[in-house]
């Protein structure tokens, strides 16, 4: 049975809120009553529920701490073609079966991998809890990794490459930057991987990596529903409780990995079959290392919201509606991550206009920004646009286990969930100036440009396997 399978690039960042062992049963929550609840089993496992009675249905995510950065040269993309493998069966659950089986239980099943962390999810109506939990804790420890799958499954993984990202355009122009802006870290490499790595990729270093990470003390077992928290526990307790806990340094004691300083502005330009020209230019920020500390990350955020939050937004306003100078423009920014991050504006120059054109008045809209600052009317709406985004995420119960998830993945706390929206909440104006002077700027700007070519020069591939839907 083919998977229903979602790969890879989820970076969800603040703009989700704006949208030793210990003994087995002590709950870590503050307060008898608190919401979520946390537990820890006595081989590491990290166990939050969190209790949302609103319907007869439960989300349960398990995250590893092990994505794209964890990798090595020659083995990049091995994160995520582990995850295709990881619906390939055990001995009690042979291939396709899962997936089977959550189907006939009327749930839904997939996975994603990011360059943090990898995730797996169900759901289910509540009765079905033990069933997600009986399959995920089967293949956290006794998946079967076989040499005819992984071959049949890479060229699934090369194929899907090839449609996300070697056939997109844009996605190649940001995995070019993203390469060129990154001159050490591993966020220079893609979280599908490259292509040479891909070809040379051979189950042994799918097994490697199993062996490595997918372990109860590299994990977070994420559960959000009509549950009862003491009930989740002893479930969590019978299924993962007798698996044995690996050696492995914990997140916050891995080897720091720092970007060296850019001393100058980087460009380059990417050649492939389009209709039009693309601009992307990527400046070096920092990302969220202390929700109650830091304030630039949030500032960052107010700005790309003053940039790209709504129709009213400048860059859409300026460049798009009033001087026509684009098609399409905006921002962007990488808050919450293990490593470092990135803030970006990029667009399409409209006909007649060059990326040239648009970078100057990219450029334009920024010194424009940091000579007058922003009006208190642009922060207004943008502070309302996070409540109602937070408020809005906080009514579907899987976006409210993927807050818990990916901030507990990249070393933050679920418990940092309130701080966030307060801290978004409390950005001055002269703040969002004061990180637009500091950050935007050439010496840490990376510009990639798409020279697009004609349409007819692409080649039909003609390849074994196919992308899986």
């Amino acid at each position: 049975m083919s998977h229903n399978h979602c790969a890879s690039i989820l970076s969800l960042g603040l703009k989700i809120a704006l949208a030793a062992m210990t003994s087995l049963v002590i709950p870590l929550s503050s307060g008898a009553y608190a919401n979520p609840h946390e537990f820890k089993l006595a081989n590491g496992l990290r166990l939050i529920v969190k209790e949302d009675h609103r319907s007869p249905v439960v989300i349960s995510q398990i995250w590893y701490k092990a994505g794209s950065i964890d990798e090595l040269n020659g083995a990049t993309g091995i994160a995520h073609a582990l995850e295709h493998m990881m619906f390939k069966g055990t001995e009690r659950v042979p291939g396709g079966a899962f997936s089977k089986r959550i189907a006939a239980a009327g749930g839904r099943e997939n996975a994603f991998t990011g360059r943090d962390y990898t995730a797996y999810f169900q759901q289910l109506h509540k009765s079905q809890l033990p069933l997600a939990m009986e399959l995920e804790s089967d293949r956290m420890r006794n998946l079967i990794l076989t040499k005819e799958e992984f071959s049949k499954e890479i060229q699934v993984v090369m194929e899907e490459r090839r449609l996300r990202t070697d056939d997109k355009p844009h996605a190649l122009v940001h995995e070019k930057m993203m390469a060129a802006a990154y001159q050490a870290h591993p966020y220079q490499r893609p979280i599908i991987g490259w292509m040479n790595d891909l070809e040379n990729m051979r189950v042994r270093d799918a097994k490697e990596w199993y062996d490595r990470w997918y372990a109860p003390n590299n994990a977070i077992l994420v559960v959000v529903g009509d549950v009862k928290p003491r009930e989740v526990f002893a479930l969590a307790q019978k299924y993962y409780g007798g698996i044995t806990p690996r050696p492995l340094l914990p997140l916050a004691l891995r080897k720091p990995q720092t970007e060296p300083v850019q001393v100058g502005i980087k460009r380059l330009t990417v050649k492939a079959p389009a209709k039009l020209p693309y601009l992307t230019m990527g400046y070096h920020a920092p990302t969220l290392r202390n929700a109650s500390a830091d304030w630039e990350p949030y500032a960052l955020e107010m700005l790309v919201g003053v940039l790209d939050g709504n129709a009213s937004a400048r860059l859409n306003k300026e460049l798009v509606r009033e001087r026509r100078i684009a098609n399409s423009a905006g921002a962007g920014y990488d808050s919450t991550a293990r490593g470092p991050g990135m803030f970006y504006l990029y667009g399409t120059p409209s006909e007649g206009k060059t990326t040239s054109d648009l970078e100057t008045a990219l450029r334009g809209e920024m010194e424009k920004l940091m000579l007058d600052g922003v009006t208190e009317e642009e922060l207004a709406r943008v502070k309302a646009q996070v409540v109602a985004s937070h408020v809005f995420r906080l009514d579907s119960m899987f976006y409210q286990a993927m807050q818990i998830g990916q901030l507990e993945s990249v070393g933050l706390s679920y418990r940092d969930l309130e701080i966030i929206v307060k801290k978004l909440q409390s950005v001055t104006a002269e703040q969002v100036r004061e990180v637009a002077k500091k950050y935007v700027k050439d010496d840490s700007l990376t510009v990639a440009v798409l020279d697009p070519q004609p349409l007819e020069q692409k080649l039909p591939f003609a390849g074994s396997g196919g992308l899986r839907h």
